[in-house]
């Protein structure tokens, strides 16, 4: 008998914070078909306070989006709710797979995910890793969530979530701070405050869409087009490319802190 389509399975949505409501919001948006059960002491959202409340149903895949310190205590919870052939999906950042087998059973299949926060408006980047109990159906599920709210890629080696969770996790944050940074750099050359803040929020949000319409044009190329010979560009880009002290040298030393602090909380 062949498995029903993944955009009918039956989904277990364990919190609706941010994270969890922004999946929530591309799942009921984009797949209207899927059966999704949400369970949330505080949400609006959640037909459930608490995974005890749950009697007599099944699931395809449980989504843990729950905070790291209290997973734990929710998986216990939702222990009842799981069969051996249950899919665990958890966007917790420093949780690994072992972790959840420890907790559930070693041949449960797990897939691990490391998403981000413009998953929100549907332009988040989750990346995710799967123990070997993953059917091909259930990937295919997993990559029908997490497409909903963004791009979704797939890695084999566990270990690199640290570096992935160093880019992109964390990465909308450094992003942040260049438009502060940015910003700040303008009022230093005399630009009235909120001006400047106009300026460089606006060159972060244009040349983002830019990446984003542009697909088939490569960053470098993108930025060699904006830089003229001797000119304006080329003079900033002088410094921000200088090989001692330039911003791959800071990038890669803030990666460098984010992927170890990574793996020191796991």
């Amino acid at each position: 008998m062949m498995p029903p389509p993944v955009s009918q399975s039956h989904i277990l949505l364990v919190g609706c914070g941010k994270m969890g409501g922004a999946l929530l919001n591309g799942w009921t948006t984009k797949h209207p078909s899927l059966s999704i059960t949400v369970v949330d002491p505080a949400s609006s959202d959640a037909q459930y306070r608490v995974a005890s409340d749950i009697h007599d149903a099944s699931f395809d895949a449980v989504i843990l989006a729950v905070k790291p310190q209290v997973m734990t205590q929710t998986v216990q919870e939702i222990s009842a709710l799981l069969s051996p052939t249950t899919l665990i999906i958890s966007i917790a950042a420093g949780k690994t797979i072992a972790y959840f087998e420890q907790l559930t059973r070693t041949s449960q299949p797990i897939i691990r995910v490391m998403p981000n926060t413009p998953a929100a408006i549907g332009y988040g980047m989750s990346v995710l890793c799967s123990n070997a109990h993953v059917t091909t159906f259930q990937k295919d599920l997993a990559s029908l969530l997490l497409s909903s709210v963004g791009i979704a890629e797939w890695i084999d080696d566990e270990d690199l979530m640290d570096a992935v969770t160093a880019v992109s996790g964390s990465g909308p944050a450094y992003v942040f701070h260049l438009i502060e940074a940015l910003s700040k750099a303008g009022e230093n050359v005399g630009l009235p405050p909120k001006l400047s803040m106009t300026l460089a929020r606006q060159t972060v949000i244009g040349a983002g869409a830019l990446c984003s319409v542009d697909v088939t044009t490569s960053a470098e190329t993108l930025r060699q087009n904006v830089t003229s010979p001797g000119g304006t560009t080329e003079a900033a880009l002088t410094v921000l490319m200088d090989d001692a002290h330039g911003l791959v040298e800071i990038m890669t030393r803030a990666v460098l802190a984010a992927r170890d602090r990574g793996r020191e909380l796991a």
